[in-house]
């Protein structure tokens, strides 16, 4: 598969916070600034869609971002292909068993990068 099919696109970025007090006041600071609305997970606080506010220090030095794509098996073996290597044990699976999001192995200016399936 081509990289055009693949679908790449940001889906969102990751902050990493160090407790889940600096995650929601940072929760907070934007929706005071944009009105962003967020909504809280077990892990983490989404301000939008596109912004997910960690409750602890997760993947990345300074946070991550997700990659989405459209059939993420067919992406890692692509970037495999060029080089790339995942950290299989950050492998995620949906509930019917097939991957979700894996990480690549390396950092980018401090970023962990992971795909999604879309």
């Amino acid at each position: 598969m081509e990289q055009k099919g693949l679908g790449f696109e940001v889906m969102h970025v990751g902050i990493n916070c160090k407790d889940a007090g600096e995650a929601s006041k940072t929760a907070e600071v934007l929706k005071n600034i944009f009105g962003f609305e967020s909504s809280e997970t077990p892990v983490s606080f989404f301000s939008t869609k596109k912004i997910e506010i960690m409750k602890k220090n997760g993947a990345g030095e300074r946070g991550h971002i997700a990659i989405g794509t459209n059939d993420i098996h067919a992406a890692v073996k692509y970037l495999e292909g060029r080089g790339y290597g995942f950290n299989q044990d950050s492998a995620a699976y949906f509930p019917d068993g097939r991957l979700k999001l894996i990480y690549l192995k390396d950092e980018i200016a401090g970023f962990a990068f992971h795909l999604l399936q879309k």
